[in-house]
């Protein structure tokens, strides 16, 4: 069963004294800023257990954590971050690279989690995640609707859904303003083939993909709850453990406590599927994300040591093995289950999701987007001013990082 979370506002962790569960007792304060969600917790958890340790778990981080890693010193001795999270730290050099840690301590992790940049290991990956599609597989049985594997097949599915009344709202979407608006467009432009910026880092999102995945999110919006706006991951989550929606193109990390005993009234009813394609023989619309861990640069060498051995201690295969369901884990030990059905289909695809770019660029397009694609949703512009605007926003700041002239 999975373990509860309170996953609305941040979540706050303290361990005093070592467990018996933790190989070790850890004698330095040690402090995590990191994300919101159930294998975070899991990971937390872990590394509470060998004391003197603190975490702060909120969907707030990624605007809190460039602030507080260049503080001297810094806020937190570690932090949670992503491939679309770790850019600002890296650009302002507040973390620390790994390698010397990796070799003393690391034996057990595995290749493919240390994160490698510009030839350094700059982060300790935990999990891969990516948006797939989360359904009720009783609703489309009854209604005796194949599982989608388009966008458009979405969209149908979702009309049947809503004349059928079966619930609330066909479809659920983490289309709250800001950046879950602007991951949206990202997923959908890169399923109809788009790049963001071309090699000299000028925008290229104002031409047919940009208008196809702006009106796809426009159609998605029809068979919301008409709040859409405030939409985050949370609020979905919450919509699928109400029995409020039927589908969402959502993160994997979440589908087990959408359907999770004790937390939903579905339990048992959630399944998932790779995630729709933009176009029938292009890549799944979404992309895929690691999720893991890094320790801030300006702190002693001792505080850095402490705090590598709490990653080793937080996510070894005990971690693993008694949170399976949380996500789908880099660490030796887990097991995929049914509910990663839909993530693995996408990792798979061919052809294959992008990866999330880690690069000042998109950072910058990714903020232009989600605060300009809410125009031509609510009907304020139409999708090539919405577009355009969009980029006069992104060559601002790119001529102020001094990406473009």
């Amino acid at each position: 069963m999975l373990k509860t979370l309170a996953l609305a506002g941040a979540v706050a962790l303290t361990g005093t004294a070592a467990s018996a569960a933790c190989a070790y007792d850890n004698k330095t304060q040690i402090s995590l800023l990191a994300a919101a969600f159930e294998a975070w917790k899991a990971v937390a958890d872990a590394m509470a257990e060998c004391g003197n340790f603190k975490a702060e778990l909120d969907q707030e981080f990624r605007t809190k954590q460039p602030a507080a890693f260049a503080a001297k010193p810094p806020l937190y001795q570690l932090g949670g971050v992503s491939n679309g999270t770790i850019t600002p730290l890296i650009n302002d050099a507040t973390i620390r690279p790994l390698d010397d840690l990796v070799a003393k301590y690391g034996q057990d992790l595995s290749p493919n989690q240390l994160i490698r940049i510009d030839g350094k290991i700059m982060a300790i990956a935990m999990m891969v995640n990516t948006q797939h599609l989360q359904y009720r597989g009783d609703v489309l049985t009854d209604l005796d609707i194949a599982v989608p594997g388009t966008w458009d097949e979405v969209l149908a599915a979702a009309d049947a859904i809503k004349q059928a009344g079966a619930v609330d709202y066909p479809l659920g979407a983490t289309m709250k303003s800001g950046w879950d608006q602007g991951l949206d467009f990202i997923n959908l432009f890169y399923g109809h083939g788009g790049e963001i910026v071309d090699e000299a880092n000028q925008p290229t999102i104002n031409n047919e993909a940009g208008v196809k995945a702006l009106e796809t999110m426009k159609a998605i919006t029809a068979y919301l709850d008409p709040e859409y706006t405030v939409s985050d991951s949370t609020y979905v989550q919450q919509q699928f453990q109400q029995g409020k929606i039927a589908m969402a193109n959502f993160w994997a990390s979440r589908a087990g406590a959408s359907g999770a005993e004790g937390e939903s009234q579905v339990v048992g009813l959630v399944e998932t599927a790779a995630a729709p394609r933009a176009v029938p023989d292009g890549p799944p619309a979404t992309t895929i994300w690691w999720d893991g861990l890094v320790i801030a640069k300006n702190i002693s060498d001792e505080e850095a040591e402490a705090a590598f051995q709490l990653i080793v201690e937080g996510l070894d295969t005990d971690m693993v093995q008694a949170n399976n369901d949380a996500a789908i884990w880099l660490v030796p030990g887990y097991e995929p289950t049914r509910l990663a059905k839909g993530a693995i289909e996408t990792l798979n695809a061919q052809p294959p999701a992008r990866a999330y770019p880690s690069t000042v660029a998109m950072g910058l397009m990714h903020t232009a987007l989600g605060n300009g694609t809410s125009d031509y949703l609510t009907g304020a512009k139409d999708a090539e001013t919405t577009l355009a605007d969009i980029e006069d926003a992104y060559v601002t700041s790119a001529r102020e990082a001094g990406l473009i002239q």
